[in-house]
This record gives C-alpha cells, structure tokens and sequence, in this order.
C-alpha cells in the first residue's frame, strides 16, 4: 500500500502573495550583493590610499631619523628627546604614530590635534613593537581611543626597528556611514518595491480573476435537472492562447463547450423519457378502466361461474385498481416534471390537514392519529387537490410503514414567512441507506420497515415534486422510534401573521 506524503501543516500563501514575496526576496539578496561589494570595494581604495600616505609618512620618519644621525646604540631617551621628536613628527599629519624599537626599550609617539607629539603608554607602544618588519602595511588595533592604525616597520642595523602608522578611524567612520546608508535606501526601497509589485501583480492576475468568477458563475448554476442555458463563458481578452491565463481561460471554454453538449443531450433524452412516460400513461388509462370495467361487470353479473373464475376475476380487478394508480402517479410526475398540472388559491391549510388526518384515521384505525393546530387559520396559496395528495402520500406511508398501534403526530407551525407542518410517528424508522435517496423515483424501503400492502415507490416523489412546484421544501429525519417529516410551505403574500401560532392543543383523533 502506497502512504501519500504527508504535507506540512500550516497556512497556505496564495499565488499573489507568493510572486509578491519572492520579487522583493530577490530585490532584497541582488541590493544586499551590490551593498557589499560597493563597502569591500570602497574599503579597498580607501585602505590603498590611506597605505599610498602610510609610505609617504614612512619617508618623512626615516628621513627624520637619518637628518639626527640615528646610532643603534641610542638609549630610548636620546631616540625621543625633545629636538627629535619635533623633528621626527616635521611635516606629518595629526594622529601620526612613530614608534621605535631597540635593544635599549620600546618607546612609540603620537602626533596630537595641536601638532604637539604625545608618548604613548607602554601597552599602547607594545602593540606596535609588534607589527614585523617586512615592508609592508599591517593593520594595528591598538585598543582604547586610538582604535585601529595601518603601520610600517622599517628595520635598522643593531636590532632597532621604526614603525609608522597612520589612524584607520576616518575609513572605518566613512564605510559605517556607507552601510549605513546602503541599509536604509535598501529598506525603502524595498517597501516601495512591495508595493509595486503588489499592484503589477494585482493587475496582471485580474484575467486570472475573471476566469475564476466565470467557473464560480458556473458552479452556482443548477445543473443537476431540467433544462439549463449554460451561455457563461471566458471573454475573448482573456481566452488567449498565447499567455498562460489565456491558455487555462480557453481550456475553460472548451470545457464549458463539452458541459453544455452533454446538458442538452442530457435534457433531451430525459425529455423524451418524460414524453414517452406522458404518453404512455395517457394511453394506458383507457384500457386499464376497461380492463377493470370488463372484470367488475363479470363478477357482479348473474352468471353461474366457478369459484376459481370468480377469483380470478377479482384479482384482474384488483391488479388493474392498482396499475390504474401507478399510471396516474407516472402521468402526474410528467406533468409536474414539465410545470403543468398545478393550480393556485388561496386556502386554509389547517382544514386541509383536518381532512388528510380523518381519511387517514378511516384508512387505519388501527393506528393513534393526533392534530395539533395553531389558534388562527393558516393561509397558503396552493393547489389544493394536490396538497391533499401531498399529505395523504405522508399520513399513509406512516400507515402503511408502521405497525399497529403507532402514535402518528401531525402539527402546523409558523416560521416567519412560511407554514411548516410535521408527520411525526414512533415506529421503526427509515434504514440509514434509504434516507438518502428517500424521495427518489421507486425508492422503497427494505423489511425493516414491515408493511402490510405493497408499495409503487412514487408517493414521496410525488410529495417532493408537488411541494417544489409550490416553491417549498420537504425534509425527512429518522431513527428508531421517531421518525418526522417537515413540511415548508410559504404563507399566502400580504395576510396578518400575527405572532407566531399558539396550539389549539392536541386534537386526537378517536380510533
């Protein structure tokens, strides 16, 4: 067995959002290279020049040195007496440092803002004891106020060594500054970018938009029966096969073009099924009443015929009562399937209901009939034949679905602008596969629900399909010992509903 990958759990980005995130990630990795090869390259020159006036610096102290006749054997307090220092720091730039190291000590000097040379502490002077002579610039960190130095050591006879070194503190101020600003103009630049590419991508996924609301259009259309004009479609502008919206707007269409065939065909096939069942119906109804006609006259007449003849007789009559019910249970299907057979005034459900339950009461007595019925008359405008049959169709499939003794419940109620009445019963209830597909076409129940006389599966499909027609709905919810039917139906336009109906009480129904 093949384990589908788990994905991680977690919010899932749209496709705008994503191209959003992933312009400005770019933007943000390309300003983030340039930002640091702009601050490594200006490192670079400035570090180069700050060593061009290291070198020039450099001379200046050799030359001081030479001009003084330098002897290896000089004590550090005749290489820093007063006459060479000030002859030593001639002509150099303020922050100079001269540093000298000898086999007599180490002593190093600082050339100030006022141009007066300043000794340096003995840590402060180790530190540049320790850059090698090799010629070349060494960056120094000295530590304290003074920071970082590029220095020189230039070596002498006897072990004396003398080092120059010039501050690194204006190229490090100015590279901060740099990336200062590169950080900044980025951060803006990046918002900007955000919101740019925001509304390019807005704009260029508005065909996608379109086609979007087109499928939905199409989603929401009732495709499932009768006729449907399936005449929604992509726009030109976005059908193009040339781009890639295009290309899925034109996929669509095709699509759509397919539904739409197979919808008619669909309509068609059914609207010759409905036809043949109309007209086999209408013409089945003139031979079933002569059937029944034929056998009744036989039976009933003076006739010395055998037992089994007269049985026989019955049983064509009583099988042709039967067809003659199915056929005109097909015949009133196609017709309200084609929007005929239904008329419209103005009635009171509750004495349509009184009526219903007295039938049913005297179809089986068996059974425990209730009414209960709201105080005021409950006006609905309808079909009142056909809602007779509605509730008779209910009232029976209880009677006939349950055994003896069951208790059935019929209520009217009132929700807002509608009328809602319950068939209600205690008996074994509807199997869970059933429900489903309760008021379907020849739908029948298993023997969990015993009956007592057979059953054409048409009545609840008559109920759904007479309620529809009256633009209300009908509902079924069962379980072992309660079983209900809900009846909506919408209340006559313009009549006072008052508050919301108070029972009479409950009307039951002598057996």
């Amino acid at each position: 067995m093949t384990i589908p990958p788990i994905r991680p759990a977690g919010p899932r980005w749209s496709l705008r959002k994503r191209l959003v995130l992933a312009v400005v990630g770019l933007l943000a990795i390309v300003a983030i290279v340039i930002g640091s090869i702009s601050v490594l390259a200006l490192q670079g020159f400035l570090v180069n020049r700050l060593d061009d006036q290291l070198n020039q610096a450099n001379g200046r102290s050799q030359k001081g040195f030479g001009l003084l006749g330098q002897e290896s054997g000089d004590s550090t307090s005749q290489v820093f007496s007063q006459e060479r220092l000030n002859e030593i720091f001639n002509r150099q730039a303020p922050d100079t440092v001269v540093a000298v190291v000898s086999p007599a000590g180490n002593a190093a000097a600082r050339k100030d803002e006022r141009g007066d040379p300043q000794l340096l502490s003995t840590s402060q002077s180790a530190a540049f004891a320790a850059v090698p002579s090799t010629g070349k610039a060494t960056t120094v960190s000295v530590g304290g106020s003074l920071g970082s130095y590029r220095a020189v050591a230039v070596e002498y006879g006897g072990g004396v060594r003398v080092i120059t070194a010039l501050p690194l503190g204006d190229v490090q101020t100015t590279l901060v500054q740099l990336g200062l600003i590169i950080a900044i103009v980025t951060a803006a630049g990046l918002v900007l970018a955000a919101f740019l590419a925001l509304w390019i991508v807005r704009v260029a996924l508005r065909p996608l938009e379109r086609v979007v609301s087109t499928a939905t259009r199409v989603a929401e259309l009732p495709l499932d029966r009768g006729e449907v004009a399936l005449g929604v479609r992509v726009p030109d502008d976005d059908s193009d096969p040339h781009t890639e919206v295009g290309k899925v707007g034109a996929a669509l269409n095709r699509m759509l073009g397919h539904v739409a065939s197979a919808l008619t065909a669909r309509q068609a096939s059914e609207n010759k099924v409905r036809q043949f069942l109309a007209d086999a119906s209408h013409e089945l109804r003139t031979p079933l009443a002569a059937i029944r006609g034929y056998a009744e006259l036989t039976r009933r007449g003076n006739h010395d015929l055998p037992a089994d003849v007269v049985h026989s007789l019955g049983r064509v009559e009583s099988e042709a009562i039967r067809m003659t019910s199915l056929v005109e249970d097909l015949l009133l299907l196609a017709r309200l399937d084609e929007g005929r057979d239904l008329e419209s005034a103005q009635l009171d459900l509750s004495r349509l209901l009184i009526d219903a339950v007295s039938d049913a009461h005297a179809a089986g007595a068996e059974h425990n009939w209730s009414l209960n019925l709201p105080d005021k008359p409950v006006m609905i405008d309808g079909d009142s034949a056909r809602l007779h049959q509605v509730f008779a169709n209910l009232l029976a499939n209880a009677r006939v679905h349950t055994p003896a003794g069951t208790d059935v419940m019929t209520a009217v109620s009132i929700d807002g602008a509608n009328a809602v009445v319950t068939v209600t019963d205690d008996g074994p209830g509807i199997p869970a596969d059933l429900q489903p597909v309760l008021f379907e076409r020849f739908a029948r129940g298993d023997s969990s629900r015993s009956r007592a006389a057979g059953s054409t599966g048409l009545g609840l499909a008559i109920v759904a399909a007479v309620i529809g027609g009256h633009g209300g709905t009908v509902e079924a919810q069962s379980e072992p010992g309660d079983t209900s039917f809900r009846v909506i139906l919408p209340l006559t336009a313009g009549v006072d509903r008052g508050s919301k109906a108070k029972p009479r009480g409950s009307e039951s129904v002598a057996r």
